[in-house]
């Protein structure tokens, strides 16, 4: 099981959209979470909009600051419009999605950054699958 942490500034668009599709894909194999370098208020309106017309419900997510707790969590950092306030955490894998900021765009323009994203998070979701298990140490019995 992978473990990835989607980030973005606000944890308000791209990094929520992008955790809610992940579980969905992932059903249960991986774990995700998202956070921003600077979390807004609540997740955009029109973002909760275009994800309830694909029957995933984020309205109520609460956008959370990036911590180094959640940055050590992850496996994979997944990366989207942050660019030096993203954190580098050394022995974490890195993936940068260069995604438009759904922020005060249209609902057309937010649900075209969905399914852009609803793509990536497939093709990861088949390459995590992919990766042989992590080895577990033998016990001394």
């Amino acid at each position: 099981m992978s473990r990835v942490l989607f980030v973005c500034k606000q944890n308000a668009g791209r990094s929520q959209m992008s955790d809610a599709l992940f579980q969905r894909a992932a059903q249960g194999r991986h774990e995700s979470r998202s956070a921003g370098t600077r979390p807004a208020e609540q997740v955009h309106p029109v973002v909760a909009d275009a994800m309830r017309e694909v029957a995933i419900d984020i309205a109520g997510n609460r956008p959370q600051k990036l911590t180094d707790d959640l940055g050590q969590w992850a496996d994979l950092v997944v990366t989207m419009g942050c660019g030096d306030e993203c954190p580098y955490i050394p022995g974490k894998q890195y993936i940068d999605w260069d995604l438009t900021d759904p922020a005060d765009r249209s609902l057309a323009d937010v649900r075209a950054i969905r399914d852009d994203i609803q793509a990536r998070v497939i093709d990861l979701v088949r390459d995590l699958d992919a990766r042989p298990a992590p080895k577990k140490a033998l016990s001394a019995n």
